[in-house]
């Protein structure tokens, strides 16, 4: 399975920004789709994710601020009230037979 996400950018704090991840499959074959980011120095985190019944979850960090969907062909993360600790790199992640797959990641950078 592979993985694009785009939609990363500059924007101020308060800002919006919505990425987007488009899989190789079809994204129902896929038990769960998931957003996680890693700010410089740090470990990558879980922010939130999707299963293939449609049940979102959300870190409690973004809870409120961030919301995860999709549509036929894409997964999306609509980050709203963005905030400079939202900085970091996006990844898109798939499960999929008991596999994780990984997207090469998009920068999101918010400034003060």
């Amino acid at each position: 399975v592979q993985l694009q996400a785009s939609g990363g950018g500059l924007v101020q704090t308060g800002g919006s920004l919505r990425l987007s991840c488009v899989a190789s499959v079809s994204i129902f074959t896929l038990s769960r789709m998931g957003w996680y980011r890693q700010a410089p120095g740090k470990q990558r985190e879980w922010v939130a994710s999707i299963t293939s019944e449609g049940n979102t979850n959300h870190d409690y960090s973004v809870k409120g601020r961030f919301t995860v969907s999709r549509d036929n062909t894409k997964v999306y993360l609509q980050m709203n009230s963005l905030k400079p600790e939202d900085t970091g790199v996006y990844y898109c992640s798939a499960d999929r037979y008991s596999h994780t797959f990984w997207g090469q990641g998009t920068q999101v950078t918010v400034s003060s």
